[in-house]
């Protein structure tokens, strides 16, 4: 499996202060305004090269003197707005200023009427912003996203939560963020995904991971798939159906005995050897017209024939006898994941919550925020206002692999690690494509991985099919959940020949 260290590593605010105090012998902010000045110049590229930036009045704005700067010195036509008091700024921020009047720089108190120019530089609020923007601040951020003109974050987008990816109320919707030292959650995840544009991220000649190790990391496929385990990329020879798992999944009540043939689907293009689906509805199909190799049974004969791995949930349904099937599934001694009914029935049934966490084999938990809030006992909203701060209560509750899934999906994990996943669309917003996932999981279960590697793959795959999907002009509008295990299967298939 991909080491940590591969993938790239996010920190929160309150973990970048630790880096940044160790480093603090270290021109950061001259770094940081050099590195914004060559993105900034790399954007307007061939065009007329009028700049406008907008400086905040602390150390975001800091950096935007320190480009400005820059740019000026290399003749840019350039406009400096800052409304602050020089003598609040912090020290170096105020260094900044004084060194930017000093070589001829002037300030503007607001934007030129009529301005028009390749570019806007955002250096009002950066990783410490906390509440939303005054009117004055907020009236510049509506300026800049009305204006036409593409808009260079620093760091991040002014309005935009570091730590949570919130919009706090009127936020820069930028082309591209330079991003300083490494990634922030907020860039990654909720708001972030929609305002961020093309992220860059220039880590100021540090290497943050020997100053202070990220708990967290961003999944990507390439990645991912640059160190697939050897079970999937099937390089031994002398194997058989067996060496590859047999997972057992439970669901299917009336009217939804397509969520389970869907994850059975998914997990045979997965990899797993064999897959038995166990349906609750008493109608069930004798087989699947489309997916022939798999075994259709009743849900409870899957419970005792002794699968490698389990899944349970897709449409399991609400009744009394799918609560004892979840109860049945929780208690046996193989790998489960569980998804959609399954997660509410938990919600509602604290025993339920309590024999996951006292499992001896490993959980994967796959909520969408509305099932999330549910097990936490709080709202959606709760929930979409700290997504990695939900997926870290739920994986200490349960002790479970957990993903809150959405834009930037947040997996978090019993030992206090977490990811947020860079793969994925806006076509994964249609029935069926958390089956899929659970599939997927449940696959990977199956041959043997560890929760941990089951979980960031199945993650990341999905929305890399997803994203294949797009490219071959299957979505995202109208990408329909079935589509996404073929892609999948070629994605496995292609980084297992690339490991021969």
């Amino acid at each position: 499996m991909t080491k940590a260290s591969a993938l790239r590593p996010i920190y929160r605010t309150d973990e970048l202060r630790v880096v940044e105090g160790a480093a603090k012998s270290a021109p950061l902010m001259e770094r940081a305004g050099t590195a914004a000045a060559e993105v900034a110049r790399t954007m307007i590229g061939e065009r007329d090269g009028s700049v406008l930036v907008l400086a905040g009045p602390g150390n975001n704005g800091g950096d935007a003197f320190v480009a400005a700067r820059h740019l000026r010195e290399a003749f840019f036509d350039l406009a400096v707005v800052f409304r602050g008091d020089p003598a609040s700024l912090p020290a170096d921020a105020a260094a900044a200023y004084h060194t930017f009047v000093a070589t001829g720089g002037t300030l503007l108190a607001d934007v030129p009427v009529g301005w028009q120019g390749s570019l806007v530089i955002d250096g009002l609020f950066g990783i410490g912003l906390a509440r939303p923007l005054v009117s004055d601040y907020s009236a510049m951020v509506e300026w800049a996203n009305a204006s036409g003109v593409p808009v260079l974050a620093l760091d991040v987008p002014s309005g935009l939560a570091a730590d949570t990816g919130v919009a706090l109320g009127p936020t820069i919707r930028a082309a591209a963020t330079a991003t300083f030292i490494a990634l922030k959650p907020g860039l990654l995840t909720g708001d972030g995904v929609d305002l961020c544009g093309t992220v860059s991220v220039h880590p100021l000649g540090l290497d943050p991971e020997a100053i202070a190790p990220a708990a967290g990391h961003q999944l990507d496929w390439p990645a991912l798939a640059a160190g697939l385990p050897i079970v999937l990329t099937r390089h031994a020879r002398n194997v058989h159906k067996g060496s590859f798992g047999t997972l057992g999944i439970i669901g299917g009540e009336d009217g939804m005995v397509g969520a389970p043939l869907l994850a059975g689907r998914a997990a045979l293009l997965a990899g797993a050897g064999k897959v038995w689906v166990g349906i609750v509805a008493a109608r069930r199909p004798a087989v699947d017209w489309g997916q022939p190799e798999l075994m259709l049974r009743a849900a409870e004969n899957v419970l005792d024939a002794g699968a490698t791995a389990l899944v349970c949930g897709p449409g399991l349904g609400a009744s009394g006898a799918a609560r004892g099937l979840l109860a049945r599934a929780i208690a046996e001694h193989v790998p489960l994941v569980l998804d959609a009914d399954a997660l509410n029935a938990v919600a509602a049934d604290p025993a339920l919550a309590a024999a996951i966490a006292a499992r001896e084999f490993p959980a994967l938990v796959t909520p969408h925020p509305a099932e999330a809030a549910r097990l936490l006992g709080t709202g959606t909203a709760a929930v979409q206002a700290d997504r990695l701060g939900a997926a870290r209560a739920l994986a200490t509750k349960l002790r479970a692999a957990v993903v809150v899934k959405g834009a930037g999906s947040v997996l978090a994990y019993p030992d206090g690690t977490w990811d947020i996943n860079a793969s994925g669309n806006p076509g994964l917003s249609s029935a069926g494509t958390g089956d899929v996932l659970a599939g997927f999981a449940g696959a990977f279960l199956a041959q043997g991985l560890d929760a941990k590697t089951a979980l960031r793959l199945a993650v990341c795959l999905h929305g890399a099919a997803a994203d294949a999907c797009v490219g071959q002009g299957h979505g995202p509008l109208g990408m329909t959940a079935g589509e996404l295990a073929p892609a999948a299967r070629s994605l496995l298939n292609a980084a297992g020949s690339r490991g021969n």
